[in-house]
Parts: C-alpha cells; structure tokens; sequence
C-alpha cells in the first residue's frame, strides 16, 4: 500500500496529450479509462490528441497508470482542481440584541 491509499483524492479535471494514431488506440484508451473507477467523466479528442478526465483521483497516479497501461508517452497539460475545501462549515448561531 502506498500512502496515496489513505490520502483523500479530490475531485478534479486533468488534460493529458497522448499519442493517439489511430482508432484501435482510441478504442484502448476508452476501454482502459473505463476500467478505473474513479475517473467519472472523460472525452477523448482524437485530432487534438488529447484526453479530458473528471473525478477523484491523484493525477500523477492516473497518468502513470495510464501511460503503463497504454505504453506511451503522457504528458499532463492542465490540472484544475474542483469544489473547494473538503471540510464542512458549521453554521453560526444567530445572536438577537434584546
């Protein structure tokens, strides 16, 4: 086990480029994205040879997966983290001046 076992993934989009030369290797990548479970969304722009995937998860830990299991190259463009903090606000008492 590694320590990113007991961190608490948060929700995020990542854009990867990945060398996507033809279908079967577009077929691969869905089937290998569809796989792991914590990716909830993903769009697969072919011509762009980019991929966008939404979920909680690590990025690096999705990319290295993504690149052992593909056996190319992945190169992380963008990360944008979604939601704010992961803690709950308790709400204020309400003090009345009498």
């Amino acid at each position: 086990m590694s320590i990113h076992d007991f961190t608490p993934a948060k929700t995020c989009c990542m854009v990867v480029r990945i060398n996507l030369d033809c279908n079967a290797c577009c077929r691969k990548a869905r089937k290998i994205i569809l796989n792991m479970k914590e990716i909830e969304t993903h769009m697969i722009a072919k011509q762009e040879r980019r991929i966008v995937l939404c979920g909680r998860f690590t990025p690096a830990d999705v990319a290295i997966k993504l690149r052992k299991k593909m056996n190319r190259r992945v190169e992380i463009l963008e990360i944008q983290e979604m939601g704010g903090s992961d803690r709950i606000e308790e709400p204020r008492p309400i003090i009345s001046a009498s």
